[in-house]
């Protein structure tokens, strides 16, 4: 049997405006450049799993689609970002007409399972991996069902296997992922990561990441590695066995974590050593009026707020740049939140910025509440799922002026002036900070 793993992987804004913008502007081009970069991480896991008799092929489709069909299957599983999710239903409806099977999975088809059945023979729901086994099974033997849903199958990521990146060509990549948990134990209203397929917080055995990264070190002896995870360092305990595995590896990484890790000193020591180029932190706005209520369980957010500059410069300090993310549009925030957002990206001395819009994903709570206040737009516009697009109604401002906010404060953080002096200032201060340490080790 063959079988076609496809991915749809680029996004951009929909809005033709802002497109054209990105054309111009270092943060969007980057962040499409870097999203575009990295495979499925989900669909090369799950060939992993596959047997050794059938014949696999993992084609990535970053782009829009083309008339012809990518490759010829016996069957396909495609997975697809919310904004993608048309393109996959087009592709998933041609496969079909062809007389390919075709299997849909991921957080949207997880989300909105009924809508992918009607592009799908079958639809995995939930983590891939439990169920996986089955559906190949059924599918060789005539038997597939409708639905797999696995979401009260939890699966152990002991058993998780080595991701198949010998089917990618590593040269179309400027890095690789690796996942080394799933979960969270916050609970973000906006979230629509693994936290919308998992109940609770898990992590891989520390052996098994090493594991990974020495396969990916067979096709790509200097990878740079990103840490396909939620919140690497919420457990700072494991946090540490991991970076004695990075630091082993001897790779440059990235990865997201929360601003918690600028209060422990020598776990930044130990990012730092194990190479650590920057972590990408959700700091989502700057006031405890944008924050309260994000994070549902105890408003975490909330209460870190203050903390913040200090948290940045505390990281920063170690040589690992900080990528500050916010999120425009939040509740009880009106135009002045743009002004508060540019003045604190200056004070902070942020190393790099991303700013997005308030997203309401399929499935997550954010939606739900949106939905039943009666403020989304259009309840099923799921090509504006971009993180650039407005789908819903702010509280304290117009659509419009939250739409020109966003152009206007892009506009400003990613000139070609304002990202040199970012970068320039997180340098002066380094030179600082390393000067610092080393007049403190001479006087002792």
């Amino acid at each position: 049997m063959k079988l076609g793993l496809i991915a749809l992987s680029g996004i951009r804004a929909y809005d033709p405006e802002l497109t054209a913008l990105g054309l111009t502007l270092p943060g969007f081009v980057e962040r499409s450049r870097v999203i575009a970069s990295l495979p499925s991480l989900g669909l090369l896991t799950l060939a992993g799993m596959t047997p050794a008799h059938i014949d696999v092929t993992y084609i990535d489709l970053p782009e829009a689609l083309g008339t012809a069909l990518p490759g010829d299957f016996d069957a396909v599983a495609i997975s697809s970002f919310t904004a993608r999710i048309r393109d996959a239903y087009i592709l998933a409806d041609a496969y079909r007409k062809a007389g390919t099977r075709v299997i849909l999975g991921g957080l949207h088809v997880s989300a909105k399972a009924d809508e992918a059945l009607r592009h799908a023979d079958a639809v995995v729901l939930g983590e891939g991996e439990p169920l996986w086994p089955n559906v190949l099974d059924d599918l060789e033997h005539g038997r597939l069902q409708t639905i797999y849903d696995a979401r009260s199958h939890p699966f152990d990521l002991a058993e998780a296997p080595i991701p198949r990146f010998d089917l990618l060509d590593v040269q179309r990549y400027n890095r690789l992922t690796v996942q080394t948990q799933r979960g969270c134990p916050f609970d973000c209203e906006f979230c629509a990561a693994s936290p919308r397929l998992v109940s609770g917080y898990k992590v891989k055995p520390a052996q098994h990441v090493e594991a990974e990264i020495s396969r990916i070190k067979e096709f790509w002896p200097r990878p740079f590695i990103e840490l396909a995870d939620d919140n690497t360092f919420v457990n700072k305990t494991r946090g540490r066995e991991l970076l004695h595995v990075l630091a082993n590896q001897k790779v440059r990484w990235f990865t997201e974590t929360d601003i918690s890790v600028a209060d422990d000193p020598e776990l930044l020591g130990l990012m730092r050593d194990s190479g650590c180029a920057q972590v990408l932190v959700g700091l989502e706005g700057v006031s405890g009026t944008a924050l309260d209520g994000i994070e549902r369980r105890n408003n975490w957010k909330m209460r870190q707020v203050d903390h913040y500059l200090d948290s940045i410069g505390r990281i920063q300090d170690h040589g690992i740049t900080v990528n500050g993310c916010f999120i425009l549009g939040l509740d009880h925030t009106g135009t002045d939140s743009f002004t508060q957002v540019a003045q604190f990206v200056q004070e902070s001395g942020l190393y790099e910025v991303q700013i997005t819009v308030q997203t309401p994903f399929p499935g997550t709570p954010l939606y739900k509440r949106l939905e039943r206040e009666q403020r989304l737009i259009r309840a099923d516009a799921w090509e504006l799922c971009t993180l650039f697009d407005v789908n819903f109604l702010p509280t304290d401002m117009t659509v419009a002026e939250l739409e020109g906010g966003l152009r206007d404060l892009a506009r400003q953080l990613y000139s070609e002036e304002c990202t040199h002096a970012r970068r320039e200032r997180y340098r002066q201060r380094l030179r600082a900070a390393v000067k610092h340490d080393e007049n403190e080790r001479n006087r002792r």
